[in-house]
């Protein structure tokens, strides 16, 4: 594992008008470019994530797992905005010598594809291999697939959508709502925000995961009890654990890009004939419980993206469920890699439960 750091130090222009003048990206590399420049992995990661995949996708990526160090040279990236060594609200404006806090500018998912982009042509990677990313990192994958004809020979998209659904919005804007109902967000602090962010974790995790999900793991074993429910402690402990590892202004600025997502903007056509452009072996993989990004999205991709195959994984974690079911994961993706493309098709898979667990 080696730990990056990529300085572009030009002016990037924005999708909205604004502008940054230069910015960091910090990334994780694994394994080693093979002689014939063809075994490199790229993960788009999700929302609150960072560039160390093999930390939190673990199954996945890993020694003797689908994706080993040994066989694949692997590259993951902090997003642009996020809080993990990459440019984002608290990093120093030249011009004031003090943190952005909430006057970083906006950024789009188009945005954070750009910005990987750059680092792709600084590294002097050709085609990839595979470009994979799960949740906001699918929605990122898909920008920048789009952007660069030929990118990745493979293309993996998990749990995520072509435009960001109203339903997700409303998610976003309620834990923005919570966030800046801390008055200490406009305080241009280092935690500015913090209680908000607590809160906000908490609204984030109930579309992360279903009801069984909490059924199964938060039911109470004393029925008698009248407070201190497993339910809500488990809410409480993760806010605890976000706001020890984020911040508010990198949440703010992340849930902003996602809501952006649309790839349809400023593109020719309406999503179905955008997503026909799309050149790439291409797998998408639904979850049967998520509530987030519900699997008709998922299907919506794969109906019109070329060469796509579709995949749905059983879990009673919803959309965590790709984090969680890795080796239902590594078993769609093993079988993906072995299929032949020889025409457009699209194949509505599930797997059965003998397929699940051998």
């Amino acid at each position: 594992m080696k730990i990056n750091l990529f300085k572009y130090q030009k002016r990037i222009y924005l999708e909205n008008g604004q502008s940054l003048p230069g910015f960091e990206l910090t990334y994780h590399s694994f394994g080693k470019l093979n002689k014939e420049k063809n075994n490199v992995i790229w993960v788009c990661h999700a929302l609150t994530a960072n560039s160390n995949v093999v930390d939190w996708w673990e199954g996945v990526f890993g020694v003797g797992t689908l994706y080993d160090p040994e066989n694949y040279f692997i590259l993951c990236v902090n997003n642009l905005g996020s809080c993990y060594g990459s440019t984002g609200p608290l990093s120093i404006h030249p011009d004031t010598g003090q943190p952005w806090y909430a006057y970083f500018p906006f950024i789009s998912i188009k945005d954070i594809a750009e910005s990987l982009e750059l680092l792709r042509q600084h590294l002097q990677i050709g085609k990839l291999h595979t470009l994979i990313g799960g949740s906001m990192g699918g929605q990122i994958a898909q920008e920048w697939v789009l952007s660069q004809a030929n990118l990745s020979e493979h293309l993996i998209l998990i749990a995520t959508n072509t435009q960001h659904s109203p339903w997700g919005i409303a998610f976003n804007e309620s834990q923005r709502l919570a966030i800046k109902a801390d008055r200490t967000y406009y305080a241009n602090l280092l935690n500015g925000g913090e209680k908000g962010l607590f809160a906000a974790r908490s609204i984030a995790l109930l579309s992360y995961r279903s009801y069984r999900a909490y059924q199964n793991t938060q039911t109470e074993e004393n029925y008698s009890g009248l407070n201190n429910f497993k339910a809500a402690s488990y809410q409480r402990h993760q806010g605890q654990k976000l706001i020890e590892r984020f911040n508010a202004y990198s949440y703010v600025t992340l849930l902003n890009a996602m809501d952006s997502h649309n790839l349809a903007r400023n593109r020719n056509g309406n999503l179905e004939s955008v997503l026909q452009n799309i050149e790439a072996k291409t797998l998408v993989i639904g979850i049967n419980s998520d509530q987030l990004f519900p699997n008709s999205e998922q299907e919506f991709l794969a109906q019109h993206i070329p060469y796509a195959e579709y995949a749905e994984i059983k879990s009673e974690y919803g959309h965590d469920g790709f984090l969680i079911e890795t080796k239902q994961i590594q078993k769609v993706i093993s079988r993906f890699y072995n299929k032949k493309f020889t025409k457009p098709f699209y194949l509505n898979k599930t797997l059965t439960p003998h397929e699940q667990t051998t």
